[in-house]
């Protein structure tokens, strides 16, 4: 194999999660809207010269999902000649942007440009990998139900903004998951079941009517929100610097510690908005990006 492949790993953001009951397996049920912004990570995938996969990735230790969803493809029958993956981070690490499951997303999608996969094995492995695996197979808006694992492709959203305000810390997910029950946050199974059917009215699916849908601000809501704000309170002053900002809505995205700020509305200036947003945070937050969403015929095409 003499071909080298390129694969933008899209972060995604969550413009709406509920909280509902816990399972069984420990995992809770959600009802969540994921979208894909452009802001991402790049996946550059040629021919080992070794003689097993390789992954790498500058700054990031440890466990690499990547590595995970190289095995996946090798246990499924992919003969393509092993392969080194060079990893370029530009999604913050452990920020509730799902940067590492983007990346294994990423390389389930190039894999049948180098070798024969079949699309079955592909969910499949996506959903071993991970809850927000899943989601990226296809980035674009999606409505995530179950643990978050079980995905229908929506409809093109309405033009907005998105302003990232990584922070220079971490929050575990599994601690935010844990403070969140402690505190009481998640809905009855009823209230969870009456949440997916407003949303699933309000955005048309992938295909079946509608071309575009809206997101209403006062269903732009993160339950974890509040168990992240216990266990980080400083988040609390990026939330107010985001709507200071002029940020139609500030959330915290998915279990944190990132928060999005949100530019809101049906003109076309919602990602200049934004930009503006980005500009007059650079001095407080150097880390900071206006990103805007993921939206082509590509981003919806089957993996």
């Amino acid at each position: 194999m003499s071909l080298t492949v390129i694969e933008q790993a899209y972060a995604k953001v969550n413009l709406c999660l509920f909280l509902g009951p816990t399972r069984d397996d420990g995992r809770h049920e959600l009802v969540t809207v994921f979208d894909s912004v452009r802001l991402a990570d790049e996946l550059i995938v040629g021919e080992s010269e070794a003689s097993v996969d390789e992954v790498v990735c500058d700054g990031v230790r440890g466990p690499n999902l990547v590595s995970d969803a190289l095995r996946g493809l090798r246990e499924a029958g992919w003969t393509a000649p092993p392969v080194r993956v060079e990893i370029w981070k530009r999604i913050p690490v452990a920020a509730g942007m799902g940067g590492g499951s983007a990346d294994a997303a990423a390389m389930l999608r190039c894999a049948r440009r180098l070798a024969p996969v079949e699309d079955r094995d592909l969910s499949r492995i996506a959903g071993s990998l991970g809850a927000d695996v899943p989601s990226q197979l296809r980035p674009g808006p999606s409505l995530g139900t179950g643990a978050g694992e079980q995905i229908e492709p929506l409809a093109t959203l309405e033009s907005y903004g998105v302003l990232v305000l990584p922070q220079p810390f971490a929050l575990s997910t599994p601690d935010v998951y844990r403070e969140a029950d402690r505190l009481g946050l998640g809905r009855t199974a009823e209230e969870l079941a009456g949440l997916r059917a407003r949303v699933s009215d309000l955005l048309p699916r992938h295909g079946v009517g509608g071309t575009s849908g809206v997101l209403p601000v006062e269903l732009c809501v993160n339950d974890l929100q509040p168990a992240a704000l216990s266990l980080a309170p400083e988040l609390g002053q990026v939330l107010d610097a985001a709507r200071d900002a002029g940020a139609d809505h500030a959330i915290v995205c998915g279990s944190g510690p990132t928060v999005i700020g949100l530019f809101l509305g049906r003109e076309a200036g919602t990602r200049a908005r934004a930009a503006a947003a980005d500009e007059a945070l650079q001095a407080r937050f150097p880390r900071a990006v206006a990103a805007s969403p993921v939206h082509s015929a590509q981003s919806r095409s089957p993996v």
